[in-house]
């Protein structure tokens, strides 16, 4: 199937339950009830929750797939049921030819004590990402135990990372990232990691049709204590994804939609081996993921009588049982960002910045804490006035432009 027919067929089996990315274990367990794939507890987190291997496929090649290593990092749990509905079409072609080629086991939620508070580390609070030596966390132990058993050729090793990393030093938000990670200090290209590398390129070249210019790369520094690095020194090819922002979809939708169509992609290389035209000048064409963005830039505002440039950061804070989320906003920086971009910019060019205490008889409606109407203060909540010829023409609140009362 061509991109454009799996990404048609997209929007008829994608799993309909994820519309946010804060959901809960209980939850991945109803929709495993109703997979028809073969479905195994391989064991339980340190809190007593079940984790599931679901594998799929008869072939000699085998591939392992997990999500949610980190708590709160989604978007590639949503896709992999995406994809668990897609491969239940046998009667599709491209369905057959890669069960018949792979054989798939797919680790959706592995930390799902996380998932539950929708956190980074697990209830041990450790990174399980940096527990490959240790092997502290029972879910690390389990990670270990299916690279032993399945000796899988292939890893794919799925995250998501924060929404202000850059493409390189410019404006484009890194929307997709990779890396074929390094099993060595010196990193050095050996068979395994160049598999990875090439399969990468694969995706790339089919997102650069897609998101042109919105892809990165994660410098590949060897850390010895990471799952990815030593994966790749244990013999499996492996292949870390990292899902990022794009513009306002916060919620990763079609980000999640992306991780459907190149890991499909990705499976079909595998399978037909296709991946091996590529080359090294592939992947490193790719932009090494930079910081380079805010979430909101002010250019060119009038501050104490001298024009700057403030960058603001938006930050989520669980709320509602880790159930949704509400923006807690930070001035990250003031001075010359000529250097930087706005995933939300503003030219403030004529306007003077102004504290909102001067407006507080207005604020009313807004809720505004006496003391965050004070004036505007470096690592403080981004709340200000700006105003132009002496009218007040936009208001900033906790980061966000809101309207001006009449």
């Amino acid at each position: 199937m061509t991109e454009s027919d799996l990404l048609l067929t997209y929007e008829r089996i994608k799993e309909p339950f994820f519309t946010k990315r804060r959901f809960k274990h209980a939850d991945l367990v109803k929709l495993l009830e109703k997979c028809s794939f073969q479905k195994e507890e391989i064991g339980e987190s340190f809190e007593g929750r079940a984790i599931f291997k679901i594998k799929l496929g008869t072939g000699k090649k085998q591939v392992l797939l997990w999500s949610q290593m980190h708590g709160n990092e989604a978007t590639a749990t949503m896709a992999i049921f995406d994809i668990l509905n897609f491969f239940a079409d046998s009667s599709n072609s491209f369905v057959e030819d890669i069960l018949t080629g792979l054989t798939l086991h797919f680790v959706p939620m592995l930390n799902p004590d996380g998932a539950e508070r929708f956190t980074r580390r697990t209830a041990q609070q450790i990174d399980m990402n940096r527990d490959a030596l240790a092997l502290v966390c029972p879910e690390s132990k389990l990670l270990k135990k299916l690279q032993d058993e399945i000796k899988p050729a292939f890893s794919f090793n799925l995250h998501d990372q924060n929404v202000r990393y850059s493409a390189g030093a410019t404006k484009n938000q890194a929307a997709i990232s990779f890396l074929a990670t390094a099993y060595n200090e010196a990193t050095d290209w050996n068979e395994n990691r160049t598999r990875a590398m090439q399969v990468i390129c694969e995706m790339n070249a089919i997102l650069q049709q897609i998101i042109p210019d919105k892809v990165g790369r994660f410098s590949d520094e060897f850390e010895p204590r990471a799952f990815g690095d030593n994966i790749q020194k244990w013999g499996s090819s492996l292949i870390l994804i990292e899902s990022g922002g794009y513009g306002t979809d916060h919620e990763k939708m079609y980000l999640r939609k992306l991780n459907f169509l190149i890991i499909l992609k990705a499976l079909e290389s595998i399978n037909k081996q296709t991946y091996k035209r590529r080359e090294l000048v592939d992947y490193n064409a790719i932009p090494t993921n930079q910081k380079c963005l805010f979430d909101l830039l002010i250019k060119n505002v009038k501050m104490d009588g001298e024009k700057v440039d403030i960058g603001i950061n938006k930050d989520e804070v669980n709320i509602d049982n880790a159930t949704n989320y509400e923006f807690k906003s930070v001035v990250e920086d003031i001075g010359d960002m000529s250097t930087y971009w706005g995933i939300e910019e503003f030219d403030a060019t004529g306007f003077e910045l102004r504290p909102l205490a001067k407006f507080s008889e207005i604020l009313t409606s807004y809720n505004v804490k006496k003391e965050d109407m004070g004036r505007l203060e470096f690592e403080k909540k981004a709340n200000f006035a700006l105003m132009k010829n002496g009218e007040l023409c936009h208001l900033v609140l906790n980061g966000e432009f809101v309207a001006v009362p009449s």
